[in-house]
C-alpha cells in the first residue's frame, strides 16, 4: 500500500491480512475500489438524472437512441441488444418514456411485422441536457486527479475491460 490516505478497502485489505496473512490481496485492492467507485457515481447519476425527471435505465434508452445519430430511431430488439435488457424489461421502460412524450414507436418503414423507436424533439432535447449534467458530475468527480493520470487511468481500464470480457467469451 502506498503512503497515501486510506480508504475503506484498505481496512478491508488490513483485516485480511491479519486474519488471513497468506492470501495476496492485489486484486482485491483493485476491484473492490472499482465496485465501490461504480456504486458510487451511479448513486450521483441517478441523483443528476432524477432532477430531470428520469432514471439511469431511462437516461440509458434515449441515450442509445440519440447516439445513434438522426433520425434517432432504432428496433426495440436493436435497443434491447445495446443495453442488454431482456425484451420485457425494454418494454416496460420504452412505456414509460412513451407516456412521458419522449419517444414515439411506430411501424417500422423496412419491416411491416416491426416497430421502429425514434426520440421526439423533446426526449432530443432532455437527453441532450442529461448527458451534459452527468458528464458535469464524472468531470467533478474525476476532478481529482490531474489529466495525466486521468488518461492514464482510463488506457489501464481500457486494458482491464478488454482482457476480462475477452475472457468471458
Amino acid at each position: 500500500m502506498s503512503a497515501q490516505r486510506k480508504d475503506p478497502v484498505d481496512a478491508i485489505i488490513e483485516q485480511w491480512a491479519t486474519v488471513r496473512p497468506d492470501l495476496d490481496t492485489a486484486a482485491m485492492e483493485v476491484f473492490g475500489r472499482v465496485y465501490r467507485l461504480s456504486r458510487a457515481m451511479g448513486d450521483r447519476m441517478n441523483k443528476a438524472y432524477a432532477t430531470l425527471g428520469i432514471s439511469r435505465g431511462e437516461f440509458d434508452v434515449l441515450a442509445t437512441l440519440r447516439r445513434s445519430g438522426e433520425p434517432y430511431a432504432l428496433s426495440p430488439r436493436q435497443l434491447s441488444a445495446t443495453l442488454m435488457l431482456t425484451t420485457g424489461g425494454m418494454t416496460g421502460r420504452l412505456d414509460k418514456l412513451e407516456r412521458a412524450g419522449l419517444l414515439r414507436r411506430s411501424p417500422d418503414p423496412h419491416d411491416r411485422r416491426g416497430l421502429q423507436v425514434t426520440l421526439t424533439d423533446t426526449g432530443l432535447d432532455l437527453v441532450d441536457r442529461a448527458v451534459g449534467a452527468g458528464l458535469a458530475v464524472q468531470t467533478e468527480a474525476l476532478s481529482a486527479l490531474h489529466t495525466e493520470q486521468a488518461g492514464q487511468l482510463a488506457d489501464l481500464l481500457r486494458e482491464l475491460l478488454l482482457s476480462t470480457e475477452s475472457a468471458d467469451t
